[in-house]
């Protein structure tokens, strides 16, 4: 929702390993201020500088133009159009934890986005 922790992880760890193959995008549906400190943090610590990456607002225009939608807690707010493949990550929110309870969240973004790179990558094979 706030675009400020997990989406600014994922978008991290999707450009650096998917470099220009991957156009990516990250937005809420109620963008906060900044990204959240502890998040910066924890991206630091496995070498993805996300500090200078701002929360964005999430339009129908940001979905429609996307292949893959990933969603993670954004419910009603998020706007379906037919055609994409939606994936809901259920993750804890790192809001308002420190980096040691943020790095668990981190790992397992990483781990999702490498099986969803791999997952691309096939489609664009076959």
């Amino acid at each position: 929702m706030h675009n400020a922790g997990r989406s600014q992880m994922a978008a991290g760890f999707l450009s650096q390993l998917a470099g220009d193959r991957i156009e990516v995008r990250s937005a809420g549906s109620l963008p906060a201020e900044q990204v959240n400190p502890a998040v910066v943090a924890a991206m630091k610590e496995v070498g993805i500088d996300i500090s200078g990456q701002t929360p964005k607002v999430l339009t129908p225009e940001v979905v429609q133009a996307s292949d893959y939608v990933i969603t993670m807690g954004c419910g009603d707010a998020c706007p379906i159009f037919p055609g994409k493949k939606y994936l809901d990550w259920a993750l804890d929110d790192p809001a308002g934890k420190g980096v040691e309870a943020v790095r668990p969240i981190r790992d397992e973004i990483n781990t999702r986005v490498q099986a969803l790179i791999a997952e691309i990558d096939a489609q664009q094979e076959s």
